[in-house]
């Protein structure tokens, strides 16, 4: 009986996370600013013209460390065809642990700090990592990622983005 309940939480929590991810209707991105380690400031409204990839993201996140090569790569491929990436690193990770790994790695794109929580909360409250956020031309969100993702159709979609 205690098997069967748990085994039924499960595959709703795995139903509930699927649609939250592959929920289709664009909504407007919030409207934040972005303070990066180097202390340029972004908003989301100075970013519209350009597909966006707002990635949340911890030091202590194995699946956040093992797609940061995958990042780095889709942002050197299409940075000069008007994409965008901004590493958002969680507000319980170590601010040093974050400039340690943006240096070693030489991550090309801004990387944020939000430790007050702001960012994560304008966007819905995330609290799982990774998550990634995929912001169209006109500032709106047309996908949402939790976790590991399909490379082919990320990508599918970032071509179809650029493209319009």
């Amino acid at each position: 009986m205690k098997k069967s309940i748990l085994g039924l939480v499960a595959v709703a929590a795995i139903a509930i996370a699927a649609l939250w991810q592959f929920q289709g209707s664009a909504q407007a991105a919030p409207d934040v600013a972005f303070t990066d380690l180097n202390g340029h400031t972004v908003t989301t409204s100075d970013l519209r013209g350009k597909v966006v990839l707002v990635k949340f993201w911890a030091t202590s996140c194995t699946t956040c460390v093992a797609q940061m090569p995958d990042t780095i790569r889709h942002y050197q491929e299409l940075k000069s065809r008007g994409f965008d990436t901004i590493g958002v690193a969680m507000q319980y990770d170590p601010p040093n642990y974050v400039k340690n790994f943006t240096e070693t790695r030489k991550l090309p794109f801004p990387v944020v700090i939000d430790a007050q929580g702001k960012i994560a909360q304008a966007f819905g409250d995330v609290r799982l990592t990774p998550t990634a956020f995929l912001i169209d031309k006109q500032g709106r969100i047309i996908k949402r990622y939790l976790g590991n993702y399909d490379e082919k159709a990320f990508m599918a979609t970032v071509e179809q983005a650029l493209a319009s």
